[in-house]
């Protein structure tokens, strides 16, 4: 499969940055336990006002509410992925928009079950880097923990064949960002390799992508 990307067009992001922050959108982050207020400064910084409800007699009704909804795996554990799926399924129903962070899928098996379990539920969106990525469509991926190893172009037929297969939006990310939605597939070439020095700048990738999806 030859994808070719279009480089996506700088001043088109600005329309997305002003309307988000006039709807201050309402993001519920199931995430990690070690970004969750890195996660939370990043949305405030943009606009939007971020909620970290994890209990799952909450996380149903608080999913009906947000606007949309962060599912990150990062430091899964059994009362997590009960939370996690009461609070997917809520959303489902109440028609709000979720995302998926499939962190370190591939290289453990309980979380790459869970992340193949939640999958199947309706992501508007997946973002991982292209280990993860990789995992995810099936494929033998070289993540070192939560971090990437693979090239993002890599991945990129990858994203394109889950983007299609589960009718979503898939940004693959490190050096080289690639989103597709199985159609259209861009290209952002602004990654640098400080941002992996910084804990949980895809993490809270993750929650900008979910509050931008308006």
């Amino acid at each position: 499969m030859n994808i070719q990307p279009s480089l996506f067009p700088n001043h088109l992001a600005a329309p997305y940055l002003s309307e988000l922050r006039t709807s201050a959108p309402l993001v519920h982050c199931m995430t990690n336990e070690v970004v969750q207020t890195f996660t939370a400064n990043v949305l405030l910084a943009l606009g939007a006002s971020p909620a970290m409800v994890v209990s799952p007699k909450e996380t149903a009704q608080f999913a009906k509410v947000a606007d949309a909804l962060l599912i990150n795996i990062g430091t899964l554990h059994d009362s997590q992925a009960e939370a996690m799926l009461v609070a997917v399924k809520a959303a489902n129903q109440a028609g709000t928009p979720w995302i998926l962070d499939p962190v370190a899928v591939g290289g453990l098996e309980y979380r790459t079950h869970f992340a193949q379990q939640l999958i199947e539920l309706n992501p508007a969106a997946i973002r991982g880097n292209a280990s993860e990525i990789l995992a995810l469509d099936g494929q033998s991926s070289q993540g070192r923990g939560v971090d990437s190893a693979d090239d993002t172009g890599v991945a990129l037929n990858a994203a394109y064949r889950l983007a299609t297969r589960y009718r979503t939006i898939v940004a693959v990310t490190g050096e080289t960002d690639y989103i597709t939605d199985g159609e259209s597939t861009w290209s952002i070439p602004f990654g640098d390799k400080l941002m992996t020095r910084v804990v949980g700048t895809g993490c809270a990738l993750s929650a900008v992508v979910a509050a931008f999806y308006l």
